[in-house]
């Protein structure tokens, strides 16, 4: 089958490599303009020669992430098969509607207002009580198009540095940790759940993933599923989805944001788990047989943010693969990231403690269930 990707970054070129082994075959169309997808047949622009193109050399779309124009994917839509739809896609560009989405399935969320001017946000602050993290609408990620504001008299400031004209402005959150679960849904209704991870961020951008969590209960992994079940069943959705979560310390769990695509805290996946992510999401957009979701061994994902690292010097270390995505090196850009896999949980630590001395500017991490 031939399949369209709109978007032509790593996630675009990770789905690529997935489904060749398959027999799919690709074309990636780049509205921006700046592909690095280096596989298939890279059209860039959203001019209607290079959509009908795309359309033409295509049996399905999906795409890779979800800052796209949603009249070009309706467009799309109405000639071809597309997924996820663009009912997911327009949901998961507004945090507003994404907010109201969750609380209509009785999916627990922090306290939020949506705000429209600098005097909204002073009052939302005071409303909520400082701290709290106003985000825009629409857009930003990896950190981008936010504020944590902690004092309303800082209500001005944030707003003029966001520069959007709408926030969703959110309580602070005093979590434990921050998780995610990622699940799969194929065109025919079948369901498959992966492990739950725990995740760090520094900065605003994912630096680690580890999966299976190592003290996770199965009462939390079943409370993940469960709310990840109604966005699929009530999106009617086809692919993979992530729903990222905050971990209270009494093991509630509270929706962050969720993402229609394959996900930065996925990649575990192509190491530690019978079926990778990008295979499944391939699966059910075809209509296959789902994969098994299954943890093989403990997994970590550490991402390589703006400099490279010496390839003899991880691959040195037992069980760690290395993931390039062909990016030039530059401040806080994604270029690639290492899954290291080991027996049991305790080796894993020791083995990320050694690997992660390699990784230029790369954090400590401060797992919760660390011994």
């Amino acid at each position: 089958m031939r399949i369209g990707i709109l978007g032509a970054g790593q996630l675009g070129q990770m789905l690529a490599l997935a489904g060749y082994p398959l027999g799919n075959r690709f074309s990636f169309l780049d509205p921006g303009g700046r592909p690095s997808a280096d596989i298939g047949h890279v059209l860039t622009g959203s001019d209607s020669e290079a959509v009908a193109t795309f359309s033409e050399t295509s049996d399905l779309i999906t795409y890779e992430f979800e800052h796209l124009d949603v009249a070009l994917v309706e467009a799309l839509e109405a000639k071809m098969p597309v997924f996820p739809s663009s009912r997911a896609l327009k949901v998961c560009q507004h945090r507003g509607e994404e907010k109201a989405l969750f609380s209509s399935l009785s999916i627990p969320t922090p306290a939020y207002r949506l705000v429209g001017s600098a005097a909204e946000l002073e009052a939302a602050v005071k409303a909520l009580g400082a701290p709290v993290v106003a985000k825009s609408v629409t857009e930003g990620y990896d950190g981008k198009g936010q504020a944590v504001l902690r004092a309303p008299d800082e209500a001005f400031d944030a707003w003029n540095a966001i520069g959007h004209q709408q926030l969703v402005v959110e309580a602070f959150v005093e979590f434990e940790r921050e998780v995610s679960i990622i699940a799969v849904r194929s065109r025919t209704g079948e369901l498959a759940f992966y492990p739950m991870a725990e995740n760090h961020h520094h900065e605003g951008i994912l630096r680690y993933s580890m999966a299976p969590m190592p003290d996770v209960s199965e009462a939390v992994q079943r409370q993940a599923e469960a709310y990840i079940r109604a966005l699929l069943d009530a999106l009617e959705y086809v692919g993979v989805l992530t729903l990222e979560l905050f971990q209270n310390a009494d093991g509630t769990l509270l929706a962050n944001e969720m993402a229609p695509r394959v996900h930065n805290s996925g990649h575990w996946t192509q190491d530690g788990a019978v079926t990778s992510q990008f295979e499944n999401h391939l699966r059910a957009i075809q209509g296959l047989p789902l994969g098994s979701t299954r943890a093989l061994h403990p997994t970590c994902m550490i991402n390589l943010i703006g400099k490279d690292v010496d390839t003899e010097a991880v691959l040195s270390e037992p069980d760690a693969h290395l993931h390039r995505y062909g990016k030039e090196e530059r401040a806080g850009r994604k270029i690639g990231h290492i899954n290291l896999t080991a027996p049991d949980h305790a080796e894993l630590f020791e083995r990320l403690d050694r690997v992660r001395s390699n990784v230029p500017d790369a954090p400590a991490p401060r797992f919760l269930a660390r011994p």
